[in-house]
């Protein structure tokens, strides 16, 4: 009698340590679906804009950034390889996981570069948030001699750029992004303040080897309605990319030889299409601390 007793204890007690369990198991599920999606893209640069990417907290970025001269320059420069090169080397630092910090500097106009990126959003793995949404930032100083300038504060410039990117799959990331550009000098009848919109993405091809294209269109308008003759290009890029654990390199063409976003956008003459393109590349070093 007492087995059958325990036997029929049992059987009513089993169902509801099955729910639990199961119940266990979905909040566990579903804790790890609300976890952070994996970075759309696997570099801070899709090229020449700033992605979504930050860093694990104390991790230190060395970045490389290299533009020879303008292929059909008429020159004989060996497809620009011996003309002028514009070069930027930088350092940024992650105090905090959303938050990099960086300074870098640029051989074009001695430009001294003060920059920051905060990641506002993450995209999830359940996709309760599709999207991720950084904001980057950075002002910039002239180092020219002070014969260039009547006055102090022309040497400066600043830079804000919100950033939306989403992770479709472990091939496809794109990302779109708003951006102004404010320079304190300015030629005569452009205002002082550049509006652009840019679309970037990355197609995998292998598990360290990627596309990457890179489109900004700039927004002018000037003062008294009239066109000036340096009216900015857009600026498009396409290269591949190479990526260990570490290690990020990127092979493109661009029509952009210069390397701060807001020199780019405000001062570009050069027409991808019509054939005023050159070759750089992007090199990065992770250390982690």
């Amino acid at each position: 009698m007492k087995k059958f007793s325990f036997i029929f204890v049992f059987l009513l007690i089993a169902p509801l340590f099955l729910f639990s369990q199961e119940t266990q198991q979905d909040t566990t599920e579903q804790k790890v679906k609300e976890r952070p999606e994996r970075p759309a893209f696997e570099s801070s640069y899709i090229i020449d804009n700033p992605t979504d990417v930050t860093f694990i907290k104390n991790t230190l970025e060395v970045h490389m950034a290299h533009r020879f001269g303008v292929v059909n320059s008429g020159n004989n420069d060996l497809l620009g390889i011996w003309a002028p090169a514009n070069i930027r080397i930088a350092l940024s630092y992650a105090p905090h996981e959303r938050v990099t910090l960086g300074f870098g500097t640029s051989k074009f106009n001695r430009l001294q570069d003060f920059n920051w990126k905060v990641a506002l959003l993450r995209q999830t793995r359940s996709d309760k948030i599709p999207v991720n949404v950084s904001y980057y930032g950075n002002f910039v100083i002239d180092a020219r001699g002070k014969e260039n300038f009547l006055v102090e504060q022309h040497r400066y410039s600043y830079f804000n750029q919100l950033i939306i990117s989403r992770r479709f799959n472990p091939n496809l990331s794109l990302q779109g992004a708003v951006s102004v550009s404010h320079y304190n000098l300015v030629p005569q009848r452009m205002r002082n303040d550049v509006v652009a919109m840019s679309l970037g993405g990355r197609y995998k091809i292998s598990s360290q080897t990627s596309i990457l294209v890179d489109y900004t269109q700039p927004f002018i308008h000037h003062l008294d309605g009239a066109e000036l003759d340096m009216d900015p290009e857009a600026g498009f890029s396409v290269g591949v990319e190479f990526r260990t654990s570490s290690h990020a390199f990127q092979l493109f063409l661009s029509n952009y030889q210069g390397i701060v976003p807001q020199q780019n956008i405000v001062f570009n003459q050069n027409n991808f299409f019509e054939g005023d393109f050159l070759i750089g590349f992007n090199i990065t070093r992770l250390y982690n601390f």
